[in-house]
């Protein structure tokens, strides 16, 4: 069963669901898609790491071969490529791979050679498989590396949580294709429910079953509470804005194992997830 947690934006909530889900399930995996900003392993701390490097084509040209033609550069779509008027130059980091210049070019000048952009690290917690995929500073381009760690979950049994990035990009796309349920969640504020109706929408793109996590939830009025009503949004959770489970999070805890409260809650949750994703399979 392949669960991924998404909210539209960075600090809903998104990690501290998907790390007490995958420490609730016992024996699971975990999979932190958001390579830009990894957090899942402060609170997991996974041990026995084995580490592999993500390396992706990029062009290199022949500079005997090179006629300044320019064909390259009219066919690159993402402008990695220029002409000075004197020589070719190619722009790595906003390359996308696509090897269309390669194949445009008369005189054969240009080919492909590897570059590192990133890695996926896997280590272990207790029962849980901690995945991580981090982004080198000052690459553009992610999706190499969720496509590396979706193939992973291709192989991977039992319950796996996928947090996926922030946002409805095609990162997040690419991070919960594979998924079997989605969970969204959503702040109380009325950013938090623009960035509900993002994911809400996502969901609906992918045809994918999913229900809703309240997060940092009050008293006061919920704007996000009250668009699951108004659009008959399956509610699982509510997790409160409160100063035990931001202390526990905040010095790298994990709440199902450091409150018996919120070891309900998430326990709770797990099962209702499961229960919501076997009605749907």
């Amino acid at each position: 069963m392949k669960i991924a947690v998404l909210s539209g934006k960075g600090g809903t909530g998104k990690t501290l669901v998907s790390v007490n889900l995958a420490a609730a399930a016992g024996k699971a995996s975990y999979l932190d898609c958001d390579v830009e900003e990894p957090n899942g392993h402060l609170f997991f701390k996974p041990e026995g790491i084995e580490t592999r490097q993500v390396k992706v084509p990029v062009p290199r040209v022949d500079k005997e071969l090179c006629d300044g033609c320019r064909k390259c550069v009219d066919c690159c779509t993402f402008n990695a490529l220029a002409h000075t008027g004197k020589e070719l130059m190619i722009l790595d980091r906003i390359c996308h791979s696509c090897g269309g210049c390669v194949l445009v070019c008369p005189q054969k000048a240009l080919s492909e050679e590897y570059r590192v952009i990133g890695r996926v690290e896997r280590g272990l917690w207790q029962d849980v498989e901690v995945h991580t995929g981090i982004l080198n500073t000052g690459e553009a381009i992610s999706t190499p590396i969720l496509e590396d760690l979706m193939n992973q979950v291709r192989g991977l049994d039992g319950i796996v949580i996928i947090d996926a990035p922030p946002g409805s990009a095609c990162n997040v796309m690419e991070s919960i294709k594979e998924a079997d349920y989605l969970l969204l969640v959503a702040e109380p504020s009325i950013f938090g429910l623009h960035n509900l109706e993002m994911v809400h929408e996502l969901a609906q793109v992918f045809d994918k079953p999913f229900g809703v996590v309240l997060n940092k939830v009050t008293e006061q009025f919920n704007p996000s509470e009250q668009y699951c009503l108004d659009k008959k949004l399956r509610i699982l959770a509510k997790i409160p804005f409160d100063f035990e489970l931001g202390e526990i999070s905040s010095n790298g805890g994990i709440a199902y194992n450091e409150s018996p409260r919120f070891r309900l809650l998430f326990g709770d949750l797990l099962k209702e997830v499961l229960d919501e994703a076997a009605a749907n399979s």
